[in-house]
């Protein structure tokens, strides 16, 4: 899948200001309860302004989660890429899933709240182009896992089983935790990753 060049990325641009009061928004508030207008004020600009660069509040919704689909497919490639130990692998993808910023949490809490936007199609043409990549996106990231487990089982050191619907379990254990999560709370994030990781490798080599 080839690397998308962002539009409107020039140093007078917006666009970038405006994701990230989204997220703040769309993350604290909830999509439906965060007004347009809200984002607008959080940059400093008109509400007319932001639809120069999202011609909807859905359209900015797809954005991010097609750029949060993108980070976490290309940190698990970057992460993954020189363990050549399965189970090595594993670990090191669960803990790069957890190791991220509160701004991050936001964008993945806003993905998983949201997927559902992803399964049909939209009448804007601007919103269908996003949720089309980000459809492709969640395809690479399912592979992503399926292909680490394959190699696991191909190499001996995974008990064998459906590959895809074993990677499906796992990646949803990893996921369920934004629906929940707060930075605040009482439970911090690496107690999490820790009890996750062990869950996973448990779940897939014995």
């Amino acid at each position: 899948m080839a690397t998308r060049v962002e539009p409107e990325a020039g140093p007078r641009s917006k666009r970038a200001a405006i994701l990230a009061a989204a997220v703040d928004c769309f993350g604290e508030t909830g999509f439906e309860a965060t007004k347009w207008s809200t984002v607008a004020e959080r940059v400093g600009i008109g509400q007319t302004a932001l639809y120069h660069y999202f011609e909807s509040k859905t359209h900015c919704l797809l954005t991010i989660m097609r750029l949060e689909l993108q980070r976490s497919h290309d940190k698990f490639s970057e992460t993954t890429a020189d363990v050549t130990d399965p189970v090595e692998a594993l670990r090191a993808a669960v803990r790069a899933a957890y190791d991220v910023s509160d701004h991050e949490i936001l964008q993945m809490r806003i993905l998983h709240n949201h997927m559902d936007l992803l399964s049909g199609p939209r009448k804007s043409k601007r919103e269908e182009a996003e949720r089309v990549e980000a459809r492709q996106l969640v395809q690479l990231v399912e592979r992503d896992w399926t292909n680490l487990l394959v190699r696991g089982m191909s190499q001996g050191v995974f008990p064998l089983r459906d590959a895809q619907l074993l990677g499906a379990g796992v990646l949803g254990l990893i996921v369920s935790v934004w629906r929940w999560y707060r930075p605040s709370g009482p439970t911090p994030l690496s107690e999490i990753s820790d009890l996750i990781e062990g869950a996973c490798v448990r779940m897939v080599a014995t």
